[in-house]
């Protein structure tokens, strides 16, 4: 007699966890799952209103672990601070360390911040230097708004979550989902391992080396701001003016404040 295993979802973990960690525990009732549907769908609109005026930005990402006095955060915000200078908003995942530290650097050049933050059990609060921001349910809304009004990654040390960015982004790329979108790696000693088990991948051809055309690893600023700039200066969607006018009752504001 063939013994078959059913699911038994906890109903509860979708308020210990949030919607997406429910959604992730295999099939539920269909208006259940329907109304996750919505959910979704009403998150990825309070994005796209609260985020469509703040542009053109550079996203950077890296770990929430650092501390101000550490080497990586003053780095990120010397970052930060020359993207500013370049005429982007700096966005980030909003949260501490290397996120605080990037929008933190955008403030000291006078520059624009928003940031993409995310609920988690461990709560993490917007940092102190968002111009704006949204919190989000949902890691993979999250992700895609973090790429659809970004230019650029500037992806600095980080742990799983810096690692997941990278990787989509790259697999982005290399798919030509994405074009003439420079990923910049801050702090070389640090991906000095990474890069070694990439050019292994290049070795054996699971990957080309048209793949990494646009990866540039680098401790310098100016280096990585020059980069963003070569491609930036090319792209013509950045030379277009948005003239469509915000719409105060859709939660939409051109001005950051």
């Amino acid at each position: 007699m063939e013994k078959s295993f059913k699911a038994q979802p906890s109903e509860k973990s979708a308020a210990s966890n949030g919607m997406e960690s429910w959604s992730l525990e295999g099939p539920h009732a269909r208006l259940k799952e329907l109304g996750f549907v919505f959910e979704v769908m009403k998150e990825f609109i309070k994005g796209f209103r609260t985020l469509h005026f703040v542009g053109p930005c550079v996203t950077v990402f890296g770990s929430a672990r650092f501390k101000e006095d550490h080497q990586y955060y003053m780095l990120a915000r010397q970052m930060g601070s020359a993207l500013a200078n370049l005429g982007f908003t700096v966005m980030t995942g909003g949260g501490p360390g290397i996120m605080e530290a990037a929008n933190r650097g955008a403030k000291d050049a006078g520059g624009a911040s928003v940031g993409c933050n995310i609920k988690l059990q461990m709560e993490q609060e917007p940092n102190p230097y968002l111009d704006r921001w949204i919190t989000l349910d949902h890691f993979f809304v999250r992700k895609f708004l973090l790429l659809k009004y970004s230019y650029s990654f500037v992806v600095m040390p980080g742990g799983f979550g810096t690692m997941d960015e990278l990787f989509e982004t790259i697999t982005l790329i290399q798919t030509k989902k994405l074009e003439n979108f420079p990923v910049i790696l801050m702090g070389k000693s640090y991906w000095q391992t990474m890069m070694t088990f990439i050019e292994q991948m290049l070795t054996i051809s699971t990957i080309s080396s048209e793949d990494l055309k646009l990866l540039l690893v680098t401790d310098d600023v100016e280096e990585a701001i020059a980069h963003i700039n070569k491609f930036a200066s090319g792209n013509v969607s950045l030379k277009k003016t948005l003239k469509i006018k915000p719409i105060p009752v859709l939660g939409e504001s051109k001005v950051l404040e």
